[in-house]
């Protein structure tokens, strides 16, 4: 784990704050450029709202193949494999797209990197716009193990592609808007509340480095990390010292606060905005869902893959839509001058297993 540190900066804990890893190489929030994509979609309904199309997803359950939100025309495109279920579909209000690989098969490549792929420096997630398993090798893949990792995504065929990065996959305490604690910072995500009590949710990976928490560089305690989860998950409950209720609500960087009053699920093709102290707000799409990256310090899996750039002092930061919460900043490659792509632990699941809820 490396820390950067800076130099004293006032934060505001009645808001979202940012911090984080770095970010990324980013993948288009197009239509992919794999050899062997997917046709585009044919048109059908429009003028759906991300949240709708989210709605929508839950009814092809046992049809679709994978789902993603086409932002340009605004609807939601459900992969399948059939006309039959293509009509499915179109009954439901949604637009088919025929696709070659299944969701079993494209899970059982997965599992199979989880078997053979688990080197540090790699990442990857199920694509539905790519009907793909994209696997990324970031700049710390030797030779040797960049050729063990051509293999076995050779071997999975026309299910998996292999991407190289040129930036670092890692994960990063740095600067934020921002919480301080032991020589390191990291950012507040979201205010929540548990039993009535107030706490806020940040990066697991800053929990676990951080035990008590200062809003000022050296400041009095204002909160107690009472839970971190990482490697496996990232995501950290933390405890205020006081009573005192804290509103729910996002940092825009530009003297305004984006309120929050629900926690939802990321859906492929949502735009999204995240934000942290080191580079403001950065807005961009859900690329995949349910990553899996193999960090230095451990792999983390169940992870919404973007195309948000991040950089060091953005981590346990605030990914959202409008007033949902999405995800916590986890880590990523890149940066925000040349692009990036950028992990983010999803916060349904971190509420569900904390037992807390956004205040």
């Amino acid at each position: 784990m490396q820390y950067r540190h800076v130099s004293p900066r006032r934060a505001r804990l009645t808001g979202a704050g940012a911090l984080a890893l770095t970010a990324a190489a980013l993948l288009a929030a197009t239509a992919p450029a794999h050899a062997g994509v997917a046709a585009p979609a044919p048109p059908g309904p429009e003028g759906m709202s991300a949240a709708s199309a989210g709605s929508l997803a839950a009814r092809f359950d046992d049809t679709s193949q994978g789902v993603f939100y086409d932002s340009t025309h605004r609807r939601l495109v459900v992969n399948v494999l059939d006309e039959s279920a293509a009509d499915t579909v179109r009954a439901g209000g949604a637009t088919p797209r025929l696709v070659s690989n299944s969701l079993v098969d494209l899970r059982a490549a997965a599992a199979t990197l989880r078997a053979k792929a688990m080197m540090t420096g790699t990442s990857w997630v199920i694509d539905p716009k790519a009907d793909k398993v994209v696997v990324s090798a970031d700049r710390t893949v030797d030779d040797a193990r960049l050729a063990r990792l051509n293999r076995i995504v050779d071997d999975l065929g026309s299910r998996a592609v292999l991407e190289r990065n040129p930036g670092r996959l890692s994960v990063f305490l740095s600067g934020g808007d921002a919480i301080w604690g032991d020589g390191a910072r990291c950012s507040l995500g979201f205010n929540v509340v548990k039993a009535g009590v107030p706490y806020f949710l940040t990066a697991g990976h800053c929990g676990k480095a951080v035990k008590t928490w200062s809003d000022t560089e050296n400041g009095a305690e204002v909160a107690q990390t009472e839970t971190a989860v990482f490697p496996t998950h990232d995501y950290s409950l933390v405890k205020y010292t006081s009573t005192i209720a804290h509103p729910s609500d996002v940092d825009l960087y530009n003297g305004t606060t984006q309120p929050i009053t629900s926690a939802g699920e990321a859906l492929v093709g949502q735009s999204v905005e995240r934000s942290g102290s080191t580079t403001g707000t950065h807005t961009g799409e859900v690329t995949g869902l349910d990553a899996t990256v193999n960090y230095e310090e451990g792999t983390v899996s169940g992870l919404i893959k973007t195309s948000v750039c991040a950089e060091p002092g953005d981590s346990g930061g605030p990914l959202f839509d409008g007033s949902t919460a999405l995800g916590l900043t986890s880590g990523g490659n890149g940066n925000c001058a040349a692009g990036g792509e950028t992990y983010f632990q999803p916060v349904p699941a971190a509420l569900t297993a904390l037992g807390a809820e956004i205040g």
